[in-house]
């Protein structure tokens, strides 16, 4: 048997489509599709779709600041991602150099604080760098936490985070009678957050691609037609207000 998720449609920006200050969720995270398919559809090369949706997190980050969420992870760069073109995967990996560069005097005075979660071993140095810099320049700032998924895979993560369980068991850190979700939550790159309240993709697509499994078990899901360069602040927060109109349960009543 197979199903669908619901498709949400994004909305006219109306009064009734601003959220209010309740049932804000606390973690949104954001799948951000369609930097190719929007240069693709302007003539351009896909290297200035990336370019054109780097410049639209610092808006989505400063949404969500003000509208009192508190972590916004944002899935930058999969393990799947290394598949593409070198020319399209060095370019991806100079920007977070280049956004930080550029923003983080902004975000430093908006308090936000960077992170990011990955396997960041294998990237390139001077991405390692920039992160690294950024993290130490925002590690006492304590608003925003804008989270960067780099070289993330949720399959790779939950594999990685099992084999270390085994290692403990292994060397009588941990007892196999101990384990529970919770305690497995703890190996996991999100240590220490909550899991996404609130999950959005742009570009129409629907589905996950390996982003946030675990963590996602029961997160509301936000689908929008809107390529990742288009997407803007008013679109987020009409994003935010559907959230607000649902009831979760948690499997209960």
């Amino acid at each position: 048997m197979s199903f669908k998720l619901p498709f949400f449609k994004t909305k006219q920006k109306s009064e009734k489509d601003t959220p209010t200050i309740e049932h804000v969720p606390r973690h949104v995270a954001i799948i951000m599709d369609g930097n190719g398919r929007w240069a693709k559809n302007r003539g351009l090369p896909r290297i200035a779709g990336h370019k054109e949706g780097m410049d639209v997190i610092k808006d989505i980050a400063k949404a969500a600041s003000d509208s009192g969420v508190e972590i916004l992870t944002l899935y930058a760069f999969s393990t799947e991602n290394w598949k593409r073109p070198n020319a399209e995967v060095d370019f991806i990996l100079r920007l977070p150099k280049e956004f930080l560069h550029h923003y983080l005097p902004d975000l430093m005075r908006h308090n936000v604080k960077i992170e990011t979660i990955g396997n960041l071993d294998v990237l390139p140095e001077h991405t390692k760098e920039a992160v690294a810099y950024a993290k130490a320049q925002t590690e006492n700032n304590d608003g925003l936490l804008l989270n960067f998924a780099l070289n993330y895979g949720s399959r790779f993560e939950i594999m990685d985070a099992m084999k270390r369980v085994m290692q403990d068991v292994d060397a009588l850190k941990l007892s196999i009678d101990a384990l529970d979700e919770s305690l497995f939550s703890k190996y996991l790159y999100t240590d220490g957050l909550t899991d996404p309240d609130l999950l959005i993709r742009t570009s129409g697509e629907q589905r996950l691609s390996n982003f946030l499994l675990w963590q996602s078990a029961y997160t509301e899901f936000w689908f929008t037609d809107v390529l990742w360069p288009d997407f803007n602040e008013d679109i987020f927060k009409n994003a935010l207000h559907d959230y607000q109109q649902r009831k979760r349960r948690y499997g209960g009543i």
